[in-house]
C-alpha cells in the first residue's frame, strides 16, 4: 500500500541520450523546418562523428549515474514489504508484457502481415459511426450497439455477408503472406494447424461438421447392421 513502480529510482540514461538530450534544442534552432525524425537522424550522425574523447564525458557521467542508481535501488527495495515486493515484480512483468506486445505488433506492421477480418457489427459500425448521434465517441457507440441488438435478422444479413467475405479475404491473404514468411525463415510468425482451423470460413467449418455427421451416422448403420446379422 502506498508502493508503486512510479517510486522506483530511475535508470540512468546512456551515453547517447545524454548527448542526445543534451543538443537535441541547439539542433532544433538550426534545422526548424526538420521532422522529428529527421532531427534524430541529425543527432544521431553527429553522435558518431563525435571525437571518442569527448563521448567520454558523457561515459563517465553515465558511470557516476550508474553508480548512484544502484545505491538508491537498493535502499527502495530495503524498505519493502514481501508483499509489496511481490506486488511491484508482478506489475513490472506486465509492463514488460505490454512492452514486447507493442513491439510484436510493430514488427507485424511492418511485416505486412494482413488485417483480421472484420465481424458483420464492426463494418455495422465503421458505415454508421459519423452520422450517429452522441455527444463522445462511447456515446456513439453505446447507440449503436443498442441499435445493432434491435435489429432483425435480416437487417443484419448484409453485414454478416460482407463479414463472411472479408473471411474469405483475409484467409486468403494470410496464406500467401504466411508462405512468404516462411522463406524469410519466419516460421515464428506463421499460425498453427489448430488455429488455421478455427479461423477457415464458416461454411468450411459448416462442411466439415456436415461430413463429420454423415461419418457418424454411416458408423451407427454399420453397427446396426453388424448387430442384426
Amino acid at each position: 500500500r502506498g508502493t508503486s513502480s512510479n517510486q522506483r529510482p530511475k535508470r540512468p540514461l546512456t551515453a547517447y541520450f545524454r548527448f542526445v538530450m543534451d543538443n537535441r534544442t541547439a539542433f532544433r534552432e538550426k534545422n526548424p523546418e526538420a521532422s522529428n525524425t529527421e532531427l534524430i537522424k541529425k543527432l544521431a550522425g553527429a553522435w558518431k562523428e563525435l571525437p571518442a574523447s569527448q563521448k567520454q564525458v558523457y561515459e563517465e557521467a553515465r558511470k557516476t549515474d550508474w553508480k548512484r542508481y544502484g545505491e538508491q535501488l537498493a535502499a527502495y527495495k530495503a524498505q519493502l514489504t514481501p508483499a509489496q515486493a511481490a506486488a511491484l515484480k508482478e506489475e513490472r512483468r506486465k509492463q514488460l508484457a505490454r512492452r514486447r506486445s507493442i513491439r510484436a505488433k510493430r514488427e507485424l506492421n511492418l511485416l505486412g502481415k494482413p488485417k483480421r477480418a472484420r465481424s458483420g457489427f464492426n463494418i455495422f459500425l465503421s458505415e454508421n459511426f459519423q452520422e450517429s448521434e452522441g455527444n463522445s465517441p462511447v456515446a456513439k457507440l453505446k447507440k449503436l450497439f443498442d441499435t445493432w441488438q434491435k435489429m432483425s435478422a435480416s437487417q443484419k444479413q448484409p453485414y454478416l455477408q460482407l463479414a463472411q467475405d472479408d473471411k474469405v479475404r483475409y484467409e486468403n491473404e494470410m496464406k500467401s503472406w504466411e508462405a512468404k514468411m516462411i522463406e524469410l525463415g519466419r516460421e515464428d510468425l506463421v499460425r498453427s494447424k489448430r488455429q488455421r482451423l478455427k479461423n477457415k470460413p464458416a461454411e468450411t467449418a459448416k462442411q466439415t461438421e456436415t461430413a463429420k455427421a454423415k461419418a457418424s451416422s454411416s458408423g451407427k448403420k454399420a453397427k446396426l447392421k453388424k448387430s442384426e446379422e
